[in-house]
């Protein structure tokens, strides 16, 4: 059984803690083994005082069904303290909202893809708290789908924004404790970041070995199996595609109505995609996009997830569309997304142009993917300067 950050404070708090107005950035998955939230388990302690509660995007307890959704910050009903939205009005702390607590505790659930808002969230939390000199204590989790390797472009500084800010690939195989650690040494020095790992834990591990329960960390991210597909399926809300989004099992369903799903299988079977099978599947959004219209698609079936590539299968996926569509059908979308105004959606997601250019361009997908290998071969070599779980 893994332990995580709240399992093992939760009955040995660190005396730094103790006496504190503790602020807790958290959401639904912040909970130990029994499923007690860690709100419940701070409000009832002697020894610290819970006095706010930060929520990131989609709420403290996944209120928000879509991106770009913001929600009102609140009175807590039985805690009677500030329960503040940092997807909202403001996305970076004010001194206002930190200004009743000593430190600021996180909790959050990630799910091992660079555009997940989640620590980006964080990365703010950091740089407002170093400006105020506020420690900050990060509870780790695991990385769901650390066994997967690691995948796509790496974000290029040109490109930061709300869905990425630190130059890591797409499927990066850090956890959340270990991507705060790396936004510390990278980019905010001084932070007085403290971080609880787990026990237990290696990295070359899927969620379902872990002994965890599992609460879905958004609402589109129902199960460990959707973790697994999501680095690469997520690209297609940059697209004019349907991710699945409005049905019971999003970003394993994937198609739209100008696609010939005979065509896109017969086409995706041949180029033999390792540790994946496609079967065709159509299906009609409840919401989002193509809502209440016959999509026609594929599902992906992950058969083998030692060999599965999560963006390079996104990659084969787009070149197939392509290939089996009418000519244009396939279009990137125009921003803004995700508070980005001017950048290509597509790009920020991937992390830079070059994916999108090899598309429009008809570039031989092995050719992109031989540009990811160096870049994250150099990544590489530099986490393992920081990085804390065995393999």
């Amino acid at each position: 059984m893994v332990l995580t950050g709240l399992e093992l404070i939760k009955d040995n708090l660190p005396p730094q803690l103790k006496g504190k107005r503790i602020g807790i950035l958290c959401h639904a998955p912040s909970i130990i083994k029994d499923y007690s939230h860690i709100t419940d388990i701070f409000f009832n302690r002697k020894d610290c005082r819970l006095s706010a509660i930060f929520g990131p995007q989609h709420g403290v307890f996944g209120q928000t069904q879509d991106n770009m959704i913001e929600w009102k910050g609140h009175l807590h009903p039985v805690f009677k303290i500030p329960v503040f939205s940092l997807y909202g009005e403001n996305r970076k702390p004010t001194p206002g909202m930190l200004h009743e607590i000593d430190i600021l505790l996180i909790d959050l659930q990630d799910v091992g893809a660079r555009l997940y808002t989640y620590i980006w969230t964080v990365k703010l939390c950091i740089e407002a708290c170093s400006e105020l000199g506020i420690p900050i204590w990060i509870l780790d989790r695991p990385n769901p789908v650390g066994k997967l390797p690691c995948d796509g472009p790496v974000l290029k500084e040109e490109y930061f924004t709300f869905v990425g800010g630190a130059s890591i690939p797409l499927c990066h195989r850090m956890t959340f404790g270990e991507m705060a650690l790396w936004i510390k040494e990278k980019y905010y020095p001084g932070t007085d970041l403290n971080i609880v790992w787990m026990k237990g834990w290696n990295r070359n591990s899927l969620y379902t070995e872990t002994g965890l329960p599992w609460v879905l960390p958004s609402p589109n991210i129902p199960t460990p199996g959707t973790a697994i597909v999501y680095p690469g399926t997520v690209l297609m809300e940059a697209l004019n595609l349907s991710e699945g989004r409005g049905t019971t099992i999003p970003f394993e369903l994937f198609g739209a109505p100008f696609i010939n799903p005979e065509k896109l299988k017969k086409n995706l079977d041949i180029r033999k995609i390792p540790g994946v099978v496609f079967r065709i599947h159509n299906f009609i959004p409840t919401f989002n996009k193509y809502c209440g219209q016959l999509c026609q698609g594929l599902q992906i079936h992950v058969t083998d997830r030692d060999n599965f590539y999560p963006v390079v299968t996104a990659l084969e996926i787009f070149d197939a569309i392509i290939e089996t569509s009418p000519p244009g059908a396939l279009k990137f979308n125009l921003p803004p997304y995700e508070y980005e105004n001017k950048l290509m959606p597509f790009d920020i997601l991937s992390g830079d142009s070059g994916m999108r250019t090899a598309l429009l361009n008809r570039t031989p997908t092995k050719n992109e993917k031989e540009r990811w290998k160096s870049e994250i071969n150099d990544f590489k070599k530099e986490f393992s300067q920081l990085a804390v779980y065995p393999e």
